[in-house]
């Protein structure tokens, strides 16, 4: 047997009913603190130069790093064989 029951609710009456925490008030921090961060750099977004040098360094060495991974499981496979 299968039925389907619809129900209309905010999302504050279903936090509620299901009984989980308003996390309205952590919300609002953390996104006020992205904002302010946000606004603090956004030179690095609107240069284009600027914008290209973070993301380059960035993937660079996040290249690296996955390199460094990939060799290091190669090696444990090549010792257990």
């Amino acid at each position: 047997m299968k039925f389907t029951v619809n129900v209309e609710c905010t999302p504050e009456e279903a936090r509620g009913f299901l009984g989980l925490p308003d996390v309205t008030k952590v919300n609002d921090t953390i996104m006020d603190g992205i904002q302010e961060r946000v606004q603090a750099n956004l030179d690095s977004f609107t240069d284009p130069q600027k914008f290209f040098e973070t993301m380059m360094s960035a993937g660079t060495g996040n290249m690296d790093a996955m390199q460094k991974m990939f060799a290091a499981t190669m090696a444990r496979g090549a010792k257990s064989s």
